[in-house]
């Protein structure tokens, strides 16, 4: 048997810590906001926002969440192989015969957006003597995938003379719903309208539209009107509110913690550049310390001098070009720090806390980037899952084994 070491699963060099126990409270949490009548589709979409999706997904679904999205078809069946049996919804638009084969052999719900991928269902379904459920999108403003929502009482007249299928949801997708009331220029009141506009025409025809379903995350917490019979939540699922002023409509915990370790400590002079490019030079004698994780593990290079990490409550500056697979931070204010300690790139220690807010705003982007920006190859750990041998910042070798001691001179 091979080692911890060996299986990509220890905390050799760096790891995210993902605490699916705050993922189900959120759950909770939420479900506690939008009451009974409504449900609580967890959306486990890009590995479950980089936290890892059979693990979310279980953690969700112990919450109280009923049914889960993802974006496309592997996602889908990674879900299906891992025996998770809820209900899951493909997001994403599949178009070809075999695709829509696949979400009818492993019981996956398509959405489709025309009555082309509903009669290719059509055909799959009667031909294996079976019920495929699908979900009709509307594009009531987003300009996105869905069909255009003045077309969705007639789609539902069509789509409910198909024998073989089951129109088991119809939605819509809210483009703005994270702005404040007074700076989306009426948008997400206008979707709600249009949306709102068609379930009264089906209720006139006396057609069943399935679950009904608007919100996303800042749907969610935005008002209790976009809930419907059940809310899409993704990120306020992870512990983050999609803004700012949303933030206290309910009790979220970040999930998700990223760690690396020291290894290498070198001693350097003033005015050595460090790094590509030398884009950071050092200004007095300092202790630079190599952490072994970079921006193919989803440390942003745009965050090159421009972010901090966190050892024993303090943060010390990240300095020079964030690399492939390392970065560099000045620790000349953590004496204490050695070969193999353990830093936190991303989450809390003590009063000190850094959020992927944090990051996405150095970086002009969002937290949804952030989090989705983690990737496989560092693994995904429970808190105290001790697969190596954890150092905490004290001591992991013979004093000055592995420092350096760099040229006088740049």
């Amino acid at each position: 048997m091979p080692e911890p070491h060996e299986t990509g699963r220890s905390r050799q060099r760096a790891w995210v810590e993902v605490d699916t126990a705050a993922i189900s409270r959120n759950a909770r949490s939420i479900q506690r906001l939008i009451g009974e009548r409504t449900s609580l589709m967890a959306v486990v979409k890009a590995d479950g926002y980089g936290h890892g999706a059979v693990a979310v997904a279980r953690a969700a679904l112990q919450g109280g969440a009923v049914s889960l999205g993802v974006a496309t078809l592997a996602e889908g069946v990674e879900l299906r192989q891992e025996g998770i049996q809820a209900p899951v919804l493909v997001l994403g638009n599949l178009t070809q015969v075999e695709e829509l084969r696949s979400c009818l052999r492993w019981q996956l719900m398509p959405t489709i957006s025309s009555m082309r991928e509903a009669l290719l269902c059509q055909n799959l379904a009667s031909g294996s003597g079976r019920t495929m459920p699908l979900q009709l999108k509307l594009d009531t403003g987003m300009a996105r995938l869905g069909a255009d929502w003045q077309e969705g009482p007639r789609l539902v007249a069509s789509l409910r003379e198909l024998d073989a299928i089951e129109l088991a949801g119809l939605y819509s997708h809210l483009a703005s719903a994270d702005l404040p009331a007074n700076d989306d220029d009426g948008l997400t009141h206008l979707q709600q309208q249009r949306f709102e506009q068609v379930l009264t025409s089906l209720r006139a025809q006396g057609l069943a539209a399935g679950c009904r379903h608007l919100a996303n995350s800042a749907g969610t917490l935005r008002h209790r009107q976009h809930h419907f019979d059940m809310v899409r939540v993704g990120l306020a699922l992870y512990g983050h509110s999609p803004a700012t002023h949303l933030a206290e409509r309910v009790p979220l915990e970040p999930a998700m913690q990223v760690h690396a370790r020291v290894t290498l400590i070198r001693f350097v002079p003033a005015g050595v550049g460090v790094s590509y490019g030398h884009r950071y030079r050092t200004t007095a004698p300092t202790r630079l310390a190599v952490l072994a994780i970079g921006y193919a593990d989803g440390v942003p290079r745009q965050l090159s001098n421009r972010m901090e990490v966190i050892f024993q409550g303090k943060r010390l500056p990240q300095v020079g070009a964030i690399t492939m697979d390392q970065l560099v931070i000045d620790a000349t204010a953590a004496p204490e720090l050695d070969i193999g300690g353990v830093v936190t790139v991303l989450g809390s220690q003590g009063q000190e806390q850094i959020t992927p807010a944090d990051w996405s705003a150095r970086c002009d982007t969002i937290p949804w980037e952030v989090l989705c920006g983690f990737k496989r190859r560092l693994p995904r750990l429970e808190p105290g899952e001790e697969e190596w041998p954890r150092w905490d910042g004290g001591p992991a070798a013979e004093p000055g084994h592995g420092t350096v001691e760099a040229p006088s001179g740049p």
